[in-house]
């Protein structure tokens, strides 16, 4: 599947500061230890509908991982998926009366240019789960040699306790899991299960239905196996990051750590599980469901600046959740107005210390505030200055588009 286009990003003079994430298995914020080659996995959208500002955050969230890595001297190698098959889509399909692979590629296309016009860094590989389904079928007859796959009717399931780190990805107990489980997507009253969180891991063709032909038999996949796949297809068992919101934490991330741990007999899946914070509107978590969405190409055909709405996602740390509001996009126009008005000088205070500043705040957890008032206040003092340094505004303009991915 065709990905988007890469922004510049410019090299920093010095080296970047090793970054620490907040690491939802371990509950704590620790230091990422990448090789040469940083590999990381985030989970994409269900492409039923536009971007919403949710997405965006998410995304814009791990961007700022993969430029702090590239700051640190890593090359990055970085996976998404598109689930681009999945009962929400063929609902939507049914409800528009619409080809669900219609709607799947024109969504997935909004998406793409959606995250070009905000500058995030693109995945190297961007895989579509139905191109991943012969993959997901070898996977799955290896859990079943593993003795880690039952069948119910003509369904398969995997058999979560078959591995004993379940559980350690999100810190739920079992009345949480079951609770969230039925929540999103899962079926924890069917009959036949050997246990009710056991999930799906290939589900066999139903009438009126998408189905494909596999050494498997003729069906579809299971959400949590296909990111699994392709994560493993592409970067291998251990990854440095597995990212995503998070409202991914559990089932999705919890299951698909206990599949891939499984198939490969290493623990754990990926080195920290890193999940952004939900993004709200109108009093509730912005849902497609609930319908409460603000869409991200529509802020764009409104005549927006893409930075400022960029800048309106780093006001906030990556992993608080928050409300979406028109005040805050105003804001974050006004502070991209200082900005450009202070790159555009022909002389400023240094920036150096400035850039140091920047950095530390950054490897940190990511704490974008903190690291946008350090541009602040270097922005003010250099306007209202009298600033002789004449490499400062063009140091200052490479650091925003390197680090926060801000194109002045």
């Amino acid at each position: 599947m065709q990905s988007w286009q890469q922004p510049q990003v410019p090299k920093l003079p010095g080296k970047g500061l090793p970054l620490s994430l907040f690491d939802t298995a371990a509950q704590s914020v620790r230091a990422t230890s990448p090789g040469p080659v940083a590999r990381m996995y985030v989970c994409g959208i269900t492409p039923y509908d536009a971007t919403h500002m949710g997405h965006a955050a998410t995304y814009v969230a791990f961007d700022l991982v993969y430029r702090m890595w590239l700051d640190a001297g890593h090359e990055v190698h970085y996976v998404q998926n598109v689930t681009d098959i999945d009962d929400p889509l063929l609902e939507r399909a049914l409800e528009r009366g619409e080809d669900w692979q219609a709607i799947a590629e024109r969504e997935t296309a909004l998406f793409r240019e959606d995250m070009s016009y905000l500058q995030v860094i693109p995945p190297r590989q961007y895989i579509g789960a139905v191109e991943a389904i012969p993959s997901v079928a070898e996977h799955v007859t290896t859990l079943q040699a593993k003795g880690s796959v039952y069948a119910v009717d003509d369904d398969l399931y995997f058999s979560v306790h078959s591995d004993p780190l379940f559980g350690a990805v999100a810190n739920f107990d079992d009345e949480e899991m079951l609770a969230i489980f039925a929540e999103r997507g899962g079926d924890p009253d069917r009959p036949g299960k050997r246990h009710p969180l056991d999930c799906l891991v290939w589900q066999d063709a139903r009438p009126d239905e998408p189905a494909w032909n596999t050494s498997l038999g003729h069906g579809r996949p299971g959400w949590h196996i296909e990111c699994v796949a392709i994560a493993l297809d592409h970067l291998g068992p251990m990854i440095d990051v597995q990212g995503g919101g998070s409202d991914l934490a559990f089932p999705h991330h919890e299951m698909g750590a206990a599949e891939a741990q499984v198939l490969t007999g290493l623990a754990p899946f990926a080195q920290h599980y890193v999940h952004a914070g939900m993004v709200g509107w109108q009093g509730h978590k912005m849902s497609k469901s609930r319908g409460n969405l603000v869409f991200v190409s529509q802020l764009r055909h409104q005549g927006h600046d893409p930075m400022a709405l960029r800048l309106a996602l780093l006001a906030h740390h990556y992993r608080t959740d928050w409300a979406w509001t028109e005040s805050g996009l105003s804001g974050a126009e006004d502070r991209l107005s200082l900005w450009r008005a202070a790159a555009d000088q022909a002389k400023a205070l240094p920036f150096d210390s400035a850039l140091q500043r920047v950095r530390e705040h950054l490897s940190n957890d990511l704490r974008t505030p903190e690291a946008i008032d350090a541009i602040d206040a270097w922005a003010l003092a250099s306007i209202n200055g009298s600033g002789e340094d004449a490499e400062a505004p063009g140091l200052m303009r490479a650091t925003v588009q390197a680090l926060l991915g801000i194109q002045l």
